[in-house]
């Protein structure tokens, strides 16, 4: 019996959103594909450069949980009853690596913030439509399924 306890890495956070969100997110990247697919070269290296720098959903939870726990220790010098707010930040945090989910996930991904894989994929989706791989896909949606795989 292979049964997995915990989810794997890259589609945790997936798994823990509502499937409206997810839907959201990836006709937001289909529709900026579809925005750039017929543009010149030289703007989707620069749409690619955008994505590039994008900040992933692990990347703001780490920053958030990072500064949270930095200034309560701080604070905390003086008053200890905040180092309490420090432990629960540790716990969600490990409670997202764990599981892909933390209290402020909803809100973040209803936000429209991505997976380092969404990105990924849109940028991928981005390179085929500026003709960097054989595949001759004809819409958005063709090029993402593609990206996906």
């Amino acid at each position: 019996m292979n049964r997995k306890v915990l989810p794997s890495t890259s589609k945790r956070v997936k798994e823990q959103t509502n499937p409206c969100v997810n839907n959201e997110i990836r006709n937001g990247a289909a529709n900026r594909i579809t925005a750039y697919k017929d543009t010149t070269a030289e703007i989707l290296c620069d749409k690619i450069k955008t994505l590039d720098d994008e900040w992933d959903i692990e990347r703001i939870l780490e920053t958030n949980a990072g500064a949270l726990v930095l200034i309560c220790s701080v604070i905390g010098l003086r008053r200890s009853k905040l180092f309490l707010l420090t432990g629960i930040v540790g716990f969600f945090l490990l409670q997202h690596s764990l599981f892909g989910w933390c209290p402020p996930l909803p809100l973040l991904r209803s936000l429209g913030i991505r997976t380092a894989e969404e990105i990924y994929n849109e940028k991928t989706a981005m390179k085929i439509a500026r003709k960097d791989f054989e595949a001759k896909p004809e819409t958005a949606t063709e090029m993402l399924n593609i990206a996906e795989k």
